[in-house]
């Protein structure tokens, strides 16, 4: 994955974050965005997104309580589940805007 489509699928993830909650705080932490409630206050992560070599990754801390009736969510762990995007068609494919939802309820 070339570096401007990183950019543009990263920025894109963001922006669906303002506009679902436009009060979402942004913060950097573990290499990429993360999104809180509140910035002073670190349970408040919910979620964040993450550029690799190969894909972007949208990390959700409480991902393993959501609803993924087409199974997008990957991982396997307590309670982090994350989508991995390709593409930017991705975002809209992989149901991004609803998961982040779920997170900022």
């Amino acid at each position: 994955m070339d570096e401007t489509l990183k950019t543009a699928v990263v920025a894109d993830v963001i922006n669906a974050a303002r506009t679902l909650r436009p009060d979402v705080q942004l913060g950097h932490k573990y290499g990429g965005t993360v999104f809180m409630g509140d910035a002073d206050v670190p349970a408040s992560l919910m979620g964040g997104v993450f550029a690799s070599a190969n894909h972007v990754s949208v990390e959700f801390f409480e991902g393993a309580t959501f609803d993924d009736p087409q199974s997008h969510l990957e991982g396997k762990g307590k309670a982090r589940r994350h989508v991995k995007l390709r593409s930017l068609g991705d975002i809209g494919a992989k149901d991004v805007a609803g998961f982040l939802a779920q997170a900022f309820s």
